[in-house]
């Protein structure tokens, strides 16, 4: 409730949040009446977004330039080691071996100051037009499981191929988000839209039951992130 309340502080007093992943996304959406709010996106598939009242707010995109190939977590975790709160950038992505990254003004200087290597790689930074990206859409594989139950452990137990008692292990080391938080209930039942990722194995969002097999199994599809 602290998260909730702190970014509805932030509407009242600037009239927008910060960038808000989408289980923050929906939480301060629900303490808002539907006329009173807008979304800012910065693309068409964007996951961290904004809430604002007033005028759109201003976001900066970025190119980050670098020589080696690096994953999607190792800008992540450069981002981490200089205690840039997540909430001051939004999406990290990775379009044909280039990399790009949206933050917020209010972090520019610092980010320009420090933000200096990803990994032991020297990068640099490039500011680009911020609807560079707007028309961009997430490429995704898809995915097609048959299971019992859209339970979330019997759906992570298909697609890294164990046994359902072993997601527990995976439960209590910290290894599964469930929409940006840790997962805690193994039976809680996938809904169209979620987005869970596992440790080392990747990062999916739930796409609903295609249909019922005669042996009132389901047929699922998982979009797998790319």
């Amino acid at each position: 409730m602290y998260l909730v309340e702190k970014n509805l502080t932030k509407l009242r007093n600037l009239g927008s949040t910060y960038f808000l992943d989408p289980n923050e996304l929906n939480q301060v959406k629900c303490k808002l009446k539907k006329n009173e709010y807008s979304i800012y996106y910065p693309y068409k598939d964007s996951e961290k977004n904004i809430i604002y009242t007033s005028k759109e707010p201003e976001v900066l995109l970025y190119e980050i330039i670098i020589k080696a190939p690096v994953r999607h977590q190792d800008i992540l975790g450069s981002m981490y080691s200089l205690n840039i709160s997540p909430e001051l950038f939004g999406d990290i992505l990775i379009i044909d071996n280039r990399y790009f990254i949206y933050i917020l003004p209010i972090v520019r200087n610092y980010f320009e100051s420090n933000f200096l290597m990803v990994k032991n790689a020297h990068i640099e930074l490039k500011e680009l037009d911020i609807n560079y990206l707007k028309d961009y859409e997430r490429s995704y594989e898809k995915l097609k499981f048959i299971v019992s139950s859209n339970r979330i452990d019997t759906v992570i137990s298909s697609i890294i191929h164990t046994g359902r008692s072993n997601i527990s292990e995976y439960i209590k080391k910290k290894e599964i988000l469930l929409n940006y938080d840790y997962l805690k209930d193994t039976s809680y039942k996938l809904k169209e839209g979620d987005i869970f990722s596992i440790r080392r194995i990747g990062k999916f969002k739930y796409n609903g039951t295609i249909k019922n097999t005669k042996s009132n199994h389901l047929i699922i599809e998982i979009l797998k992130y790319l």
